[in-house]
């Protein structure tokens, strides 16, 4: 046997100590120390690539020339997520037991796609997200599994319904069948929509129910659907309730929707991608009232739970339908051990499955029950802190409920018009964002534009809250000034 040359193989073990130690040591200064990061960075598109190379380089560089253009070149173009004034969208958080847990699984490098490959990370993810459903409160009977995103987990739920409804589509596909109709609330996530596309469904067949005064999906405007629906010759196979909606944090009633789905034989799908970890919290528990009557259930640990990007849950009461719909074991793949464990390459699409419970457990074992109602509590605090700035204020005014940690708002001063408060808001959201100060994002109620607050991060403190509102009362002057 022949000796490779030294310049195979990978690179030095003492370089990558070096290069490793300064980078946790980066990391952790920078997650100490955000604030010295615009929230948004300073840049025009093409500034970044114009800085980076045409095509890779033929000679490999060294870790120190590596990381000096992360930090000169890729850092100054970020938009710092992780920031605590990072208000758009729904924030996240890379805590710091979770960066732990995310480092270790790349150094682990497994594929937990069959027992055999990793049995730690099948049994870890198990338990895990067994965990989790204990800790909000769910009963027993859920089968869960990890995801990349709320959006495949979704895609996974709705695969499963229209498997359970159509008996042999795997086979035969959509050929022959009545048109399958979706349901959920005007509000609903655009991961909805883009399921049934993905699907075959047809986007035509996703009917968005009228939601009421709080934005929530109105049950009997369900049944008046799914009534009109098979009237004219349509199979109902499933209803998409919300609890945390995207645009407003609206709860959608699961206990009321679940028998009217029921009684037209759909599958259940909650999409607790943001609202579902706050059940941790015992007051706010409530929140999942109705879920354990569902077929399946979505949450986001990286959203509220303090786990980097990306970790999604998706739990199940009919594991079997899941399996049906997406198990197909080639050859290469059978194991003495299949009848006896689970191979969670079973449940999705995908082959190749990334460590992700690893970081979720490092999470959940080191803030523990308590320590994550108490983060949580916190912020749907600040949440209500911010909303009385916003009414004591005067010129401001609230757009919807605030039943978690989202501020829906927006800048109406008296006398001024509908049109006028659009065009003011908007230019109010980008002069906040582009100073990077603060980054929110905006929607639109009743078709009037509309900004959003959402509070989420780990770091995020009472000041921050502060400093945001007095960029909004700055940047709505400015706005006014200018007309």
């Amino acid at each position: 046997m022949t000796t490779p040359p030294p310049s195979l193989g990978d690179i030095a073990p003492e370089d990558f100590r070096r290069a490793a130690h300064a980078a946790v040591d980066w990391i952790a200064d920078y997650l100490e120390h955000p604030e010295r990061y615009p929230v948004r960075p300073p840049v025009t598109p093409g500034d970044i690539s114009a800085q980076l190379a045409p095509s890779a380089p033929v000679t490999g560089e060294s870790l120190d020339a590596i990381v000096q253009d992360f930090h000169d070149v890729i850092v100054p173009g970020i938009t710092h997520w992780n920031h605590p004034t990072f208000f758009g969208y729904f924030s996240i958080s890379g805590s710091y037991p979770g960066i732990l847990g995310e480092l270790l699984a790349a150094g682990l490098n497994v594929n937990n796609m069959l027992w055999l490959t990793s049995p730690a990370a099948t049994e870890l993810e198990l338990r895990t997200v067994d965990w989790l459903r204990q800790l909000m409160g769910l009963g027993d009977g859920w089968f869960g599994e990890i995801t990349d995103t709320a959006s495949i987990s979704t895609l996974y739920a709705l695969a499963a319904a229209r498997e359970l409804a159509s008996g042999d589509i795997r086979a035969r596909g959509m050929t022959g069948l009545a048109p399958m109709r979706v349901y959920c609330s005007a509000h609903a996530h655009s991961s909805v929509d883009k399921a049934v596309i993905t699907l075959g469904l047809g986007h035509d067949n996703l009917v968005k129910v009228p939601v009421d005064e709080a934005f929530r999906m109105r049950p009997d405007a369900l049944r008046a659907c799914i009534d009109a629906d098979i009237a004219a010759g349509y199979r109902p196979i499933a209803v998409v309730a919300t609890v945390g909606t995207t645009s407003t944090s609206s709860i959608d009633d699961v206990v009321s929707i679940v028998p009217i789905a029921r009684a037209a034989g759909c599958w259940v799908h909650v999409d607790g991608a943001y609202g579902g970890p706050a059940a941790i919290v015992p007051e706010l528990r409530w929140l999942l009232d109705g879920v354990d009557g569902a077929d399946s259930l979505v949450v986001n640990p990286h959203k509220w739970l303090f786990t980097p990007v990306d970790c999604s849950v998706l739990y199940t009461k009919r594991p079997d339908v899941l399996k049906r719909a997406f198990s197909l074991v080639a050859e290469y793949l059978r194991t003495r051990d299949d009848d006896s464990v689970v191979n969670l390459m079973d449940y999705g699409v995908q082959l190749g499955r990334r460590f992700r419970s690893l970081k979720l457990w490092m999470v959940l074992r080191a803030f523990g029950a308590d320590g994550i109602a108490e983060r949580l509590r916190h912020h749907c605090e600040l949440a209500r802190d911010f909303a009385g700035m916003l009414h004591y204020e005067g010129a401001w005014e609230i757009a919807a409920p605030v039943p978690l940690s989202l501020v829906c708002f927006r800048f109406a001063p008296a006398g001024s018009d509908e049109a006028t408060r659009d065009r003011w808001n908007m230019a109010i959201l980008e002069h906040v964002n582009a100073s990077g100060v603060a980054l929110l994002s905006h929607t639109k109620l009743h078709d009037r534009v509309v900004l959003r607050l959402a509070i989420g991060n780990v770091r995020t403190q009472r000041e921050h809250v502060e400093r945001t509102w007095q960029a909004l009362r700055d940047a709505a002057r400015e706005v006014v000034r200018r007309g």
